[in-house]
């Protein structure tokens, strides 16, 4: 077997060397060059004078020369820094139902700058924090359990960087509520859930980063943001969850990870990674492994609005089953999975069928398949899996939640709930364990099994203190207790070589491969004596 590697290795390398007989040349013309100036005027017409061709030599053409090449530079030809983070670290933190099952960071903004724990939300791109407060959630510790330091408000006249967008901005996009162009702008996001909403204007400040790369030393990045002033909360926003901001980390041009990547400051991508036991990671820039899992996002009326992305089928246990597809928003702001009414009657008839276990009621949960088992039972539960197309699949860690009764027994939930729409949402409970990769760059959502500790080239990102010494790592307790799952869900060379030339460039890669694969066919001989 391996004599006929080597004599296919062989076969390749004299097919290749044959190959290079065959050589293609294209024409590099200068653009401002007299054939390019010709071409310009035959593809322009009459307009043509409207754009004085440079002078060669003169000023105007070295400053369009110039302009060019910073144009060039804010391109995707690479990215200022590998990975940034929040200045405060880049893990997540975790509270259970104390704040409605929504995974936070702690985040800097203004001069001086002020902390925020926000929480993350992918199925929205307005990043927004309570601002000179008309309705806002409590922001004392002393109102929380797992608190150990106040929430904050900003206020746009004690941050000497911050400044109100006008409704001129191109970034204002409710001018229908402007009186003229230079007020302020006004913002108003309406969420999923029930009245739930943040409302105000729209402020332009900086926010603190740090860089992180294999090859340098964290350094301290502020990049220049716009986000929500918000003056009035309304909804689950007053009874828990995100007290002190969201971040949204949507497609749209106005989410932190779309500013960041069109500043050229990282690549357009980021990635969220959270652990079992309530502690994560965020990093911007981040675009995975080349191990990791994928599937293609897919269009909203030809727009790529929201992380969107279709799953083939369902799988309980070994039993994946028929006509359970449907196309699925991937949103870390929504605590649970959804699935289609359809969709849902089929996995837990299946799932119910596979469990061999008391099915009991609880009343105060919208979870409806609940189960009182032994210790021993609670091993076998069957597994969930999503397939997504070309044989993708994406094992769910934890699809139950669990409570232990005493040391004999334990209850435990199907944490899947129930959609009247025709499309589903995948909520952070199906990400934990995983390095979700949301890859904007190349319009695909990518994952693989991590320890979030040491993610990739995110060892070593620490918190940092903040100003008054207190760092970003809070205590977490997740609630034991089955919560009431009202959660937040958002939304060219000129000649050719003489032949000579060809042949002698020619031998030199041949008798590198002819050397390579006789060499290597002595390795074999003698490790088979």
């Amino acid at each position: 077997m391996a004599v006929r590697a080597i004599l296919f290795l062989l076969w390749a390398c004299l097919f290749v060397n044959g190959s290079r007989s065959l050589t293609l040349s294209s024409k590099l013309v200068h653009r401002f060059s007299e054939e390019a100036m010709a071409v310009w005027e035959s593809r322009s017409g009459d307009n043509a004078s409207l754009k004085p061709w440079p002078k060669r030599n003169s000023l105007n053409y070295f400053q369009l020369l110039l302009r060019s090449d910073l144009k060039r530079q804010r391109l995707k030809l690479g990215s200022k820094y590998e990975h940034l983070f929040p200045s405060e670290g880049s893990q997540t933190l975790f509270f259970g139902n104390e704040l409605d099952w929504l995974h936070y960071t702690w985040i800097d903004i203004g001069t001086p700058n002020v902390s925020f724990m926000v929480a993350l939300d992918a199925g929205s791109d307005l990043l927004w924090v309570p601002c000179d407060c008309i309705q806002c959630a409590p922001l004392s510790a002393s109102y929380y359990d797992t608190l150990d330091r106040d929430l904050n408000e900003y206020s746009p006249s004690l941050s000497r960087t911050g400044k109100q967008l006008s409704c001129s901005h191109q970034l204002c996009k409710s001018t229908t509520n402007c009186k003229g162009p230079e007020e302020p702008c006004p913002y108003i996001v309406q969420y999923k859930s029930d009245d739930t909403a943040s409302s105000g204007f729209l402020i332009a400040d900086v926010l603190h980063l740090t860089s992180a790369s294999k090859n340098s030393t964290p350094s301290s990045v502020q990049a220049s943001v716009v986000f929500g002033c918000g003056r009035k909360q309304s909804g689950g926003y007053l009874e828990g969850a995100a007290p002190d901001g969201v971040m949204g980390l949507g497609p749209g041009e106005i989410s932190v990870p779309s500013v960041l990547a069109k500043a050229g400051m990282i690549q357009n991508s980021f990635s969220l990674c959270f652990d079992d036991n309530g502690s994560g990671r965020i990093l911007f820039g981040d675009q995975g492994n080349l191990a990791q899992h994928s599937t293609p996002f897919l269009p909203t009326a030809g727009k790529y609005v929201n992380y969107s992305v279709g799953v083939e089928r369902f799988c309980v246990g070994s039993s994946c089953l028929k006509q359970t597809g449907f196309q699925a928003l991937v949103d870390s702001g929504s605590s649970f999975t959804y699935v289609p009414t359809e969709v849902y009657k089929k996995i837990v008839f299946e799932f119910d069928k596979q469990v061999n276990a008391t099915r009991i009621n609880l009343q105060q949960s919208s979870w409806k398949y609940c189960y009182n088992v032994s210790s021993w039972e609670l091993l076998s539960i069957p597994t969930i899996k999503l397939m997504f197309p070309l044989n993708q699949s994406f094992l769910v860690h934890k699809p139950v939640f669990s409570e232990s009764l005493n040391q004999k027994y334990t209850i435990f939930c199907l944490t899947l709930l129930r959609t009247d729409d025709d499309y589903g949402v995948i909520g952070q409970n199906f990400m934990v364990g995983y390095r979700m990769v949301f890859d904007r760059e190349n319009l695909k959502l990518g994952w693989s099994i991590a320890n979030c500790e040491d993610n990739s080239n995110g060892k070593g990102v620490n918190p940092t203190p903040s100003n008054n010494g207190s760092t970003s790592q809070l205590p977490t307790s997740e609630q034991q207790s089955i919560p009431n799952t009202h959660a937040v869900a958002p939304a060219t060379a000129r000649n050719a070589p003489s032949k000579s030339s060809v042949a002698a460039s020619r031998q030199i890669p041949l008798l590198l491969c002819l050397t390579s694969s006789l060499l290597l066919l002595m390795r074999l001989l003698i490790l088979s004596c």
